[in-house]
């Protein structure tokens, strides 16, 4: 099942994707089933019987919406980084033999065909094309042999990251939590539309329709089962949560000469059998913030 959260004049709605079109349900329609982060936390009985609703929905748009990310507030945004070998071999780090784990926050989020925002203090905005992971059954402790029984599904995320402030300190929090930065979406797709942990899977980033990422979600250090085995000994995880795994070589701050995402840019993100995110790229509008 694919569900794509959107509004329209305002007002959110839900869809499901099938065969490229799109139906769906406003949130001021009685039949509405409530909003995606609501039904994950319901379980998949809920999430299949308001598919089945939404496929008898009125035909949606794609042009006259906006789309949202997916969970627009989950409790937890959780980043991995250096989960790719040749991604760490470009970055000034070792591998590690433990998951890099940092935070995200929602305010950092936007959805996609909207613009990622390049801040007016840098000029160092980077891209990275990641696998991301939306948990269903929440817990902690969870063993490695059940953890993909806690994944509902899967979408996609370009991690822009502001690497002058990125490196400014050992902790990466603040470069990878600029407003604006963290696209997420277009689509949620349940786990078994997929190949187990979601391994398998081609991942590819276009920087104005040139391929600038090109790896495959099995070559991820730390697969999905590790993750949130590892994770869920620390932290309890809750239905809704995400998980953004990673992202392999290309990132455009290794480059030479450095490739950094300017605004009027357009940047992909493809991830095979979930779709494209895709974003332009603004600058920080002088009156933001103030």
């Amino acid at each position: 099942m694919r569900f794509v959260v959107f509004e329209k004049n305002g007002v959110a709605g839900l869809a499901a994707e099938s065969a490229g079109e799109l139906r769906g349900i406003m949130a001021n329609d009685p039949d509405y089933p409530g909003s995606l982060h609501g039904l994950i936390a319901a379980g998949s009985a809920a999430l299949r019987a308001a598919h089945q609703k939404l496929i008898d929905g009125a035909p949606i748009d794609s042009a006259s919406i906006r789309y949202l990310p997916p969970i627009a507030r989950p409790g937890k945004i959780v980043c991995v980084g250096l989960n790719y070998a040749d991604h760490t071999r470009e970055s000034p780090y070792e591998q590690p033999k433990y998951p890099t784990f940092f935070p995200r926050f929602s305010s950092s989020l936007v959805g996609h065909g909207d613009a990622i925002v390049r801040p007016r203090v840098s000029e160092q905005l980077d891209y990275e094309g990641e696998l991301v992971v939306i948990i269903g059954t929440g817990g902690r402790h969870i063993a490695r042999e059940q953890a993909l029984e806690h994944v509902a599904g899967y979408s996609i995320f370009n991690e822009g990251s502001v690497r002058d402030f990125q490196f400014l300190s050992p902790q990466w929090t603040v470069g990878k939590n600029f407003d604006g930065t963290g696209a997420f979406g277009p689509v949620f797709v349940t786990a078994d539309e997929l190949p187990a942990g979601a391994r398998g899977l081609r991942l590819v980033t276009r920087l104005n329709g040139e391929v600038v990422q090109d790896g495959n979600t099995e070559d991820m250090i730390f697969d999905v089962a590790e993750l949130i085995a590892t994770l869920s000994v620390a932290v309890t995880l809750e239905a809704g949560d995400v998980i953004v795994t990673g992202t392999p070589a290309g990132i455009g701050w290794a480059r030479k000469p450095p490739l950094f995402m300017r605004p009027g840019d357009v940047c992909s993100v493809e991830i095979e059998g979930i779709g494209t995110l895709v974003n332009t790229v603004a600058d920080e509008s002088a009156g933001a913030g103030a």
